[in-house]
């Protein structure tokens, strides 16, 4: 037996011993990747609903996306001492069964509200982002272009830092027209940006 399999089986059997029945919304044990995604949850909230502001939210998030994330994560594509070493157990324990769990799941959108006064400058800013990540700030599944809406602005705002200094996907070069864009925004802008996007239902 492997490695993963027997922290499989651990998970398992810790979910059944120890966990009370879900709450009404909160996801089912006989999922199995709820099962696999205890681990998550520790930063990322029961059923992929992140509370903080500076961890993104899973639940509803497209599979396909979910997994190239976990991929670049776990290839170093997408740098992150963090995230590596987490991105190569959920490739272990099985990423399509946590993607289309996670993809299960219903978001709920961050709890942090933004300044009214930024939130306004930042729809003005955002005249640009519609093209990509459209009116709604719900992307494009079919592109891999993510939902950006209801994400806290704290995370938001970090990620838009890092393309900004290509220090996400730095050799992904379908990024390159976005990170080009997120050059011309100041610093300051980013924030208004990320309260806006965050402020979206």
């Amino acid at each position: 037996m492997t490695i993963a399999s027997r922290l499989s089986v651990l998970l398992g059997l810790a979910a059944a011993l120890v966990i009370p029945p879900p709450a009404a919304g909160q996801p089912m044990l006989s999922d199995v990747g709820a099962t696999k995604a205890i681990t998550c949850s520790a930063c990322h909230g029961a059923g992929g609903n992140s509370r903080s502001d500076l961890m993104p939210i899973l639940a509803g998030m497209d599979a396909a996306y979910f997994k190239k994330q976990i991929n670049d994560y776990a290839s170093g594509e997408r740098p992150s001492p963090e995230m590596e070493p987490y991105a190569k157990q959920v490739q272990d324990l099985g990423v399509d069964a946590l993607a289309a769990h996670f993809a299960g799941q219903k978001t709920q959108p961050t709890a942090l509200r933004a300044d009214a006064a930024a939130v306004e400058r930042g729809r003005t800013a955002a005249a640009e982002c519609v093209v990509c990540h459209g009116k709604d700030g719900k992307g494009e599944k079919a592109k891999l272009i993510p939902s950006l809406a209801g994400q806290p602005p704290g995370y938001l705002r970090t990620q838009m830092l890092l393309f900004k200094q290509d220090q996400r996907n730095p050799k992904d070069a379908t990024l390159k027209a976005m990170k080009t864009l997120m050059k011309t925004i100041p610093d300051e802008r980013l924030s208004d940006l990320a309260a806006y996007y965050s402020s979206l239902r």
